[in-house]
Formats: structure tokens, C-alpha cells, sequence
């Protein structure tokens, strides 16, 4: 009989998987739970349309029309200029008290904008006419169709 233990017995190797699957679904939890979904959502406007009738206090078609495309570039029309002028979206303030400075705070400013026209683009020009002091200030609408 042998007696005789080996000094250096060897036990086997193992490497126990149950701690590391523990580790690796707290993790996932974790970042499950602190990860924020976005959703983002398109919402289909439809522009109103609007019935209404032109204004019957302007004196000798005296009105200011801003005319912005949908590239948002701005054009002034007044009753000289009826072609209409390209303002520096840079220098709209500016522009805006040149031609206070040719009319009167009362003459109807218009705000016709493309459909597709960039909603800062129209903010924008409403807000810089405001601060110049343009008080009659309205949105130009298309009128409803009809339907048969």
C-alpha cells in the first residue's frame, strides 16, 4: 500500500461560470434601465386655410408685403416697388426701419410665406418687424377650395 501522499496533489482547474453570468446580467439591467429610447414621431399639419376679407382701410394700396420662398430668402413689395427686393436675411432689422422710416407704423405689413418655407424663417420676420414697430402685421392665406 502507498501511503505516501503526493506533497504537491493537484486539484482540478474550474472555472465557475455562475459568477460572471450574475456580473453580465446585472450589467445588462443596468444599461437597460439607464438607456433612453427616443421615439421620434411624424405628425402630418395640414396648413389652414382661412377665409377673410382684404383689408378696406388701406389708402391708395399702400401695404408692405414680405414675400419669403421655401429656400427662406426674403423679398420686400410696397406699392413702389411692386417687383419686389431681396433683403439680407443678416441685415432684416435694418431693412425693416429703412422702410418704417418711408411709411407709417399703421401701413399693413404682410407676411407671405411658402408652405415649405422654414418655420424660423417666418419667426424670424415677425419677430424683426415687431421690434421696428410695425403694428398692423398679418399672414397672407390661401383660400379654402370648394368643394363640388
Amino acid at each position: 500500500m502507498d501511503f505516501h501522499r503526493n506533497k504537491r496533489s493537484r486539484t482540478p482547474v474550474e472555472i465557475n461560470l455562475i459568477p460572471m453570468i450574475d456580473v453580465v446580467l446585472v450589467l445588462l439591467i443596468f444599461f437597460i434601465v439607464t438607456t433612453t429610447f427616443t421615439h421620434e414621431t411624424g405628425i402630418n399639419i395640414n396648413l389652414p386655410e382661412a377665409k377673410g376679407e382684404p383689408p378696406t382701410n388701406v389708402e391708395n394700396n399702400k401695404v408692405i408685403t414680405l414675400l419669403i420662398d421655401k429656400q427662406g430668402n426674403y423679398f420686400v413689395s410696397t406699392a413702389e416697388n411692386a417687383q419686389g427686393e431681396k433683403l439680407d436675411p443678416e441685415s432684416l432689422k435694418k431693412d425693416f426701419a429703412d422702410i418704417l422710416a418711408r411709411y407709417s407704423k399703421e401701413t399693413p405689413f404682410v407676411i407671405s410665406a411658402d408652405g415649405k418655407t422654414p418655420h424660423q424663417a417666418v419667426i424670424k420676420a415677425l419677430d424683426m418687424a415687431s421690434q421696428v414697430g410695425f403694428v398692423h402685421i398679418a399672414f397672407a392665406t390661401k383660400e379654402p377650395e370648394t368643394s363640388q
